[in-house]
């Protein structure tokens, strides 16, 4: 039966953000709500102003179809939907800033995304510890540790899709091999909460894909890399980071290696030139590859590949512990 289920979150999300997005995206046009290009910008890859309404489409994909599948109406779910809320509201607001050619601060999305995560661990969804190969026994960690750690997750995961939704197909197309995995993980945990998902999360992101894939017809924006980002960092709380052992810890972060380890690069190479962490710039992977003289669809397909193998490489380890 359980089978059956994943199916249809599946086949329902995709459906879903399928049917919506033209509508949503002629929506963005009667409200001027549109990414325009600026030659000032070097980030700004598209010549024709792209609808930003995806994210809202992604959110209501997911949740509708997992409260009809899961009928899960517990304090968990409604954090994880209050914390959806409030990264969609603060990533609208910075997407509007853009269409106006101005950059929204820093600041008050990194409050939001910090009170998204701790919304998240006050439910019960937290990073408590690990088993000890050695003894057998399960090392559970200091509380402050708990929450320092959850929340470092969630808001960096939360970072990293983001930042790299810097091309068509990009973001959308890391997430979705992430989600497949994380979905082979919590299957051969036995965890179908998790699994079910990491499914609908595959679902709305292909169905995303089919219409941001190069060249693309809309954009999910800040609000919806944000969402999808803090969905995949949950996920994996709740499901590969769970009764992990120390080896298995490994899993969900090479599941989200690319965005992971670029950003990190990124991240310090800003900290060493004196740059601030979160002021955009041209120095993710998929920039880098650009110059380097790959066109579009060769960088989203490079990426992509490296994710898979090292996606790839995640279930290899979850194997060996199995």
């Amino acid at each position: 039966m359980t089978n059956i289920l994943y199916v249809i979150s599946l086949v329902v999300s995709f459906a879903i953000v399928y049917f919506l997005i033209p509508p949503f995206g002629r929506m963005a046009f009667r409200f001027d709500f549109v990414d325009k290009p600026r030659k000032d910008v070097e980030r700004k890859l598209h010549r024709e102003p792209i609808p930003l309404t995806a994210s809202y489409v992604i959110f209501i994909g997911f949740f509708v179809t997992y409260l009809l599948v899961a009928r899960d109406f517990s304090l968990q779910t409604g954090a994880i939907f209050a914390g959806g809320v409030l990264l969609l509201v603060i990533g609208t607001v910075d997407d509007w800033y853009k269409t106006k050619g101005k950059d929204f601060p820093s600041l008050p999305k990194f409050i939001v995304q910090i009170s998204a995560a701790v919304l998240v661990y006050a439910s019960g969804i937290s990073f408590t510890g690990f088993y000890n190969p050695l003894s057998g026994d399960y090392v559970m960690l200091p509380v402050v540790l708990q929450f320092l750690l959850t929340i470092l997750w969630i808001f960096g995961v939360t970072t990293v899709i983001n930042f790299s939704d810097g091309m068509d197909g990009l973001a959308g197309g890391l997430s979705a091999i992430s989600a497949v995995t994380l979905f082979v993980v919590a299957l051969a945990k036995g965890q179908s909460n998790s699994a079910i998902m990491a499914i609908i999360l595959v679902g709305v992101t292909i169905a995303y894909l089919r219409y941001n894939k190069p060249p693309a017809k809309i954009f999910m924006g800040d609000a919806g890399a944000t969402f999808l980002g803090f969905i995949l960092a949950v996920i994996a709380l709740d499901g590969a980071f769970k009764q992990a052992t120390v080896i298995s810890l490994f899993i969900p972060i090479l599941a989200l290696g690319v965005p992971i380890f670029d950003n990190l690069f990124v991240v310090v190479k800003r900290m060493m030139q004196g740059k601030a962490i979160y002021q955009a710039d041209a120095s993710q992977a998929h920039y880098r590859l650009l110059r380097a003289g790959l066109n579009h669809k060769q960088v989203v397909m490079f990426l992509c590949l490296i994710s898979t193998c090292l996606c790839l490489s995640s279930i290899i380890l979850l194997l060996v512990q199995i």
